[in-house]
């Protein structure tokens, strides 16, 4: 796609060359005498770049670069001046400006200034279109879910995007904990600052502590230059950090202070860095039961947990799964070229009576399999993994899930939820039907649909 370039200039000979010029090194011209109409123009066309003469009448060159710089900060300007008013010139660059060049010019010096500003606007641009692939693929509304439980996160995030307070994300592995992150910094203020990941539980703490805070050179065995650690990297955007909760008493320490102190101290260094981040923690651990135990800072957890945010597992939001697995379906149907129709009633069954104890990681795995696997357009329950269909691999499955110290009473009545649930999802939710699947009467279905507050489709 050519480049399209504004030029402005009040002399007639100058549009003139310059039109011929750039022309036949196949950029799209526009050429303008009147400023005032050139930034009409701007705010009504697709414009990649802006070349203007520094003396105009009604307009001067800075006040075009002013106007390009508030409202197209993305578009690069190049300043033509005379030799007297390189002054001028050199200002503007202070302010914004791409390049100046000098009037008269050589054609390989306006060339080569234009060439780098074209390259520079097309990096401008995909760097645009990439930020907004990941807003949409980030963004709250492309989480999936309609069911009570995340309608309240998706109100969280929509509260806690627009400030700077540290949030604490939890749930089991596999909710999509690392989601939510990218759509608080996508939703927020710092959408177009860095978003950066750690996981706390991927590397030992000695490299961790060089990986969050950096090393000067020197500072250890292989330390060969100054390296900025990842603290730095996201200055003035977003810290994602992953497994909190499995972070060393030592690292816990040096993550109060920078939370205390905004700043930092690389591995080996004595000065302080100043950092302007936002800290978003996620873990599937219990941190205040962590910290009852002793295993977690009291005065960090209350430091993280400004703002809470609870993933709900993807069994306790089943309304959700047949949406989950229409995306799912449609993502992998499309990197792998093939059509599907949708699940089978039977397989869809099987898919929501299912306890998902991967959640919905595991959820987006089993559709990929399904899709790569199956030939025919419909996906049946014979296409479905043995755990998804085998009913004794999910009673084992729903008993796997429960806590260690549960009572035999308590057990035994999570156990019998779960049996509801199942008969409700594979009698499509008419009572009399489901009743009769469980072999009781329909009164005392009702009886233990209000006891364990299960309310249905």
């Amino acid at each position: 796609m050519a480049t399209n370039i504004l030029i402005l200039d009040d002399e007639q000979n100058y549009l003139l060359i310059l039109e011929a010029l750039l022309s036949d090194e196949g950029y799209t011209i526009t050429a303008l005498s009147d400023p005032e109409t050139g930034l009409a123009y701007l705010d009504e066309s697709e414009v990649d770049l802006v070349i203007t003469d520094m003396k105009m009448p009604k307009l001067t060159g800075q006040d075009v670069l002013e106007h390009v710089k508030k409202n197209f900060s993305h578009i690069p300007v190049i300043i033509m001046t005379a030799f007297g008013s390189i002054e001028s010139a050199v200002e503007a660059m202070k302010i914004g400006a791409f390049d100046y060049i000098t009037k008269p010019f050589a054609n390989e010096e306006l060339l080569l200034s234009v060439t780098k500003a074209a390259q520079f606007a097309k990096a401008q641009q995909e760097n645009r279109q990439l930020r907004e692939q990941i807003k949409d693929r980030y963004s709250p509304n492309n989480i999936i879910g309609r069911s009570k439980p995340m309608m309240q996160v998706f109100e969280m995030i929509h509260k806690a995007a627009p400030g700077s307070s540290t949030v604490l994300v939890t749930g089991e592995s596999g909710t999509g904990k690392e989601l939510v992150a990218q759509a608080i910094h996508q939703a927020s203020p710092r959408c177009d600052k860095p978003f950066v990941s750690v996981n706390c539980m991927a590397l030992n703490p000695g490299v961790l502590e060089s990986e969050l805070f950096g090393h000067e050179k020197g500072s250890f065995t292989g330390a060969v230059a100054r390296r900025r650690g990842r603290f730095e990297t996201a200055d003035e955007g977003t810290l994602f950090l992953d497994e909190i909760g499995e972070l060393s008493n030592d690292m816990q320490v040096k993550l109060l202070r920078v939370l205390q102190e905004k700043t930092i101290e690389r591995v080996g260094g004595v000065d302080p860095v100043k950092v302007d981040i936002r800290i978003v923690a996620a873990t599937n651990k219990n941190l205040k039961k962590a910290v009852e135990d002793g295993e977690f800072r009291e005065d960090l957890y209350y430091r993280l947990n400004v703002v809470s945010i609870e993933l709900p597992p993807l069994r306790e939001r089943r309304e959700d799964i047949p949406f989950l697995v229409d995306h799912f379906l449609a993502t992998y149907s499309a990197d792998n070229n093939k059509v599907f129709e949708g699940f089978s009633p039977s397989a869809m069954d099987y898919m929501t009576a299912y306890e998902w104890p991967g959640n919905v990681r595991q959820l987006q795995n089993v559709i990929e399999r399904c899709v790569v696997l199956t030939s025919a357009n419909v996906i049946a329950t014979e296409d479905l993994p043995a755990e998804i269909k085998d009913e004794e691999a999910q009673f084992k499955s729903a008993v796997d899930l429960l806590p260690a110290k549960l009572n035999l009473a308590d057990t035994l009545d999570k156990i019998e939820a779960t049996l509801v649930r199942r008969a409700l999802v594979h009698s499509n939710f008419i009572k009399v039907d489901a009743a009769d699947m469980l072999g009781i009467s329909k009164s005392l279905l009702q009886y233990k649909l209000k006891k364990y507050k299960i309310t249905g489709k």
